[in-house]
């Protein structure tokens, strides 16, 4: 699992770092907003610790831009204990919230709560009479199994996981082909066009996002 320490303080970043480390995590660093978002746009994180008070970006606002791109785990570290501050982060989307100074076992524990909860949710996609079955790289169309081949499923799997969200055509690339893939946005728009034919009467469910690239949109349910 990724985690992105995100905190101008670095003895803060090492702490967690290490415990982080000794559950077997991937860990990557950001001593402030603008370096976490950079981080996010080409490495692909599972979840976030996230500081308020950080120079250049604070975390709600870095959280903000980072929810524009993907839908990520989030928890919120401040210094400071103001009901305001915790309301305004849940409002907001966030996950947890931690107040410091804090216990570093319970935040790994409340990490691997967060995770759970998040990653559980999201074995299996519901909607209708449509199924993703993310584990079992199955779909179901009212009971039938639809065939689709492994990068369409894949590029669903990515926009479902993000839905509502525009994603732009490098980032799909960069994701799901790799950054070593030669290929040009064509590419995409081929693999998009192939999956709404195979989608059939949920083909709108992909929409195109003009200038930008795509979005998986739920309008009327919550999922």
């Amino acid at each position: 699992m990724n985690v992105l320490i995100v905190d101008d303080e670095k003895l803060i970043r090492d702490v967690i770092k290490e415990y982080s480390l000794y559950e077997g995590y991937h860990v990557y660093e950001a001593e402030d907003g603008q370096e976490a978002i950079k981080i996010v746009e080409n490495i692909n994180i599972d979840v976030i610790i996230l500081d308020i008070m950080m120079p250049k970006l604070d975390g709600f606002s870095t959280y903000k831009e980072i929810k524009k791109m993907k839908n990520i785990p989030t928890i919120i570290l401040s210094a400071r204990n103001e009901e305001y501050d915790k309301l305004f982060g849940f409002e907001l989307g966030i996950d947890d919230y931690l107040t410091k100074p804090f216990s570093p076992k319970e935040l790994i524990a409340r990490i691997k709560a967060v995770t759970k909860r998040t990653y559980q949710e999201l074995d299996q996609f519901t909607y209708h009479d449509l199924t993703i079955d993310f584990k079992g790289y199955t779909i179901y169309i009212d009971k039938k199994e639809i065939k689709v081949t492994p990068k369409e499923f894949e590029l669903l799997t990515y926009l479902v996981k993000n839905k509502n969200i525009a994603i732009s055509r490098e980032r799909l690339l960069s994701s799901i082909w790799g950054y070593d893939f030669f290929g040009d946005d064509r590419t995409i728009d081929t693999h998009i066009k192939m999956l709404r034919n195979n989608l059939g009467k949920y083909r709108d469910l992909i929409t195109t996002v003009r200038g930008v690239g795509y979005k998986f949109e739920i309008k009327d349910e919550k999922i």
